[in-house]
């Protein structure tokens, strides 16, 4: 049987939305609908979180996350990439529970909107595809391929250079990352800082599970639809 990490990575600075990751949503804060959807998931032994924060990580561990680590500042940073991150919950994970792990999917905290059927239908897919990663992706909802305009420093407005597509049933598909799921194999994830490529898989979201909170607004519209669909503990 495989042996698959979840790691769900949540610093605690936040310029957009101040402590965002333990801000509640129906009680329940916003990290620990993660935790939820990965427990529910029945697919994982370990669910890990990553932060610099203390806040973060007695909530992480209340609600039973493993937090055995506290993130190195460098790794905090808002400069900080992503894969660094993962990888490094991965290399200290691999060491802490003496286990090699064929595969690592990482949740975003704030992306609560998922469900623990989006991670296992990810997964699936991901190892039918054959392919080495997977981002998860809404569609577009406008293409750079069609009727986008760019402002020049002279201040001339133009057509972008791949806004020449007459009709917008001839675009490229185009979709919008959501940052809601990542999976890796484990040599990707140790060999390669690319996250695209021909070994990349996609897994469409629905838009209405694919909201990722950067800022009041987004926190608003999110709040309103965990409190339309009345979301339990158990729903996620």
């Amino acid at each position: 049987m495989a042996e698959i990490l979840c790691s769900i990575c949540a610093r605690g600075g936040s310029k957009g939305l101040k402590n965002k990751n333990i801000k509640k949503i129906n009680d329940l804060e916003l990290i620990a609908y993660s935790i939820y959807q990965a427990k529910n998931s029945k697919l994982f032994k370990h669910i890990v979180v990553s932060t610099d924060s203390d806040e973060i990580m007695s909530v992480a561990k209340k609600h039973g996350a493993c937090v055995f680590f506290k993130r190195d500042k460098k790794l905090a940073l808002d400069s900080a990439a992503k894969l660094p991150v993962i990888r490094d919950c991965f290399l200290r994970s691999e060491k802490y529970f003496n286990t090699t792990f064929d595969y690592a999917i990482d949740l975003d905290a704030t992306a609560p909107l998922r469900s623990s059927k989006d991670i296992k239908d990810a997964f699936n897919l991901f190892v039918k595809s054959g392919k080495e990663n997977l981002i998860s992706v809404t569609k577009a909802r406008k293409s750079p391929y069609f009727n986008q305009v760019e402002l020049k420093e002279s201040g001339e407005v133009r057509l972008c250079k791949k806004s020449l597509v007459k009709r917008r049933q001839d675009s490229p598909k185009v979709y919008d990352m959501n940052a809601s799921i990542y999976i890796f194999k484990r040599n990707r994830l140790l060999k390669s800082d690319i996250l695209f490529g021909k070994k990349t898989a996609l897994f469409v979201m629905n838009d209405d599970t694919a909201f990722d909170i950067d800022n009041e607004l987004d926190f608003k519209i999110v709040e309103f639809l965990i409190k339309e669909k009345n979301l339990k503990i158990k729903d996620l």
